[in-house]
């Protein structure tokens, strides 16, 4: 059983009670419902967020792809619904809302519901500009993360990213990937990623935290199989730049000391290191890395997350600089986690435009 499947497991009791209660104080408003009924409901309701795992975990199929998605959309759905009763709830502590108000305020969630998944499941390209004294010629980045492949978004996404890739092959020369490629939610198959065997650009990835739940080495053969480089705690050079990939997984691998990772440096080329996590930034700039590209934090992925994903990560989307000129980029990612949801964030791909100062 995966880590991401005992987690889901060890939070249903919770989401059951959870969801009892939101739907008991909905239903309050329209005049109630017994709790008998209230309390099957949310059985079901936490049935359908556990059960297609475990057969996600063996063989992803359409019917178990299809409730995971129903119970993702269905859980942001839940938290907007939390707020909407809320600020009934509190509205009606001070005046006696009309009925119509009552229904515009709910009716505002699945209309907000459509936006959210259409923003989600659209993948854009933004651009950023770099600046160096030693860069020998310009070039152009493509930088991703947080893909997720796996139950909600499958290869639909995979496919969606070489089209993408594709069109950029003329203005980019190479693609990288921080993390997160595999979301943990269904086993990853050998031949999952081929799509991206199309792209002509060389495509880097080294593994993030999600990329072990379903086991790394399905990750890695699906990556191989795909043309993929995988930099595992090695370097990769091509033309005036040099790739270091970090692993970051939870500690389930040793991490590298300073000294190794600094030993992967060349002073002679633009030293790039992908690293999931927008950690220690100040620490591989002094290391001697120009730019660090992370993903993770997913900019919050949707309000009001992203509200709170400034005071989490103290580098939690965008591009940032020190004094000394070197960079972190923050991508707010592909995919999404949980629920193909986004508002307030892109699905993004972001060409980070090196150039001479």
């Amino acid at each position: 059983m995966s880590f991401r499947t005992k987690r889901v497991l060890f939070s249903v009791p919770f989401y059951i009670i959870f969801q009892f209660f939101l739907l008991k104080y909905i239903f309050l408003l329209f005049g109630g419902v017994d709790d008998v009924i209230l309390i099957v409901i949310s059985i079901l309701i936490g049935l359908m967020r556990c059960i297609p795992m475990f057969f996600e975990e063996r063989k992803s199929t359409n019917v178990g792809r299809f409730f995971q998605t129903v119970d993702g959309i269905w859980m942001w759905a839940s938290l907007m619904f939390l707020i909407d009763v809320v600020l009934i709830y509190v509205l009606n502590s001070f005046i006696t809302l009309p009925k119509f108000i009552v229904y515009i305020l709910l009716a505002i969630v699945p209309v907000l519901g459509v936006y959210n998944y259409y923003k989600a499941t659209k993948l854009v390209v933004n651009s950023k500009i770099l600046e160096f004294d030693n860069l020998n010629r310009n070039i152009n980045i493509v930088h991703m993360s947080d893909v997720h492949f796996g139950s909600v978004r499958h290869k639909q996404i995979i496919s969606q990213i070489a089209e993408k890739l594709k069109e950029l092959e003329d203005s980019c020369q190479i693609a990288i990937i921080s993390g997160d490629l595999a979301d943990g939610s269904s086993v990853v198959e050998p031949h999952d990623f081929d799509s991206l065997k199309d792209v002509k650009m060389p495509i880097v990835f080294t593994p993030g935290n999600h990329d072990f739940y379903m086991g790394i080495e399905n990750v890695i053969e699906a990556c191989q199989n795909a043309g993929i480089i995988v930099l595992d705690n090695d370097n990769f050079e091509f033309e005036n730049l040099n790739i270091y990939g970090l692993t970051y997984s939870f500690d389930d691998i040793p991490t590298p000391t300073p000294d190794e990772i600094k030993n992967n440096l060349n002073p002679n080329l633009i030293n790039i290191i992908n690293y999931h996590v927008p950690y220690n930034w100040e620490e591989f700039s002094s290391l001697g890395f120009d730019i660090q590209l992370s993903g993770h934090t997913h900019g919050g992925q949707f309000y009001p997350v992203v509200n709170f994903a400034n005071i989490l990560f103290k580098y939690h989307k965008g591009l940032f600089k020190n004094k000394s000129g070197n960079y972190i980029h923050v991508t707010t990612g592909v995919g999404s986690m949980d629920t193909p949801m986004r508002w307030g964030t892109d699905s993004e791909l972001v060409i980070l435009k090196l150039r001479k100062k």
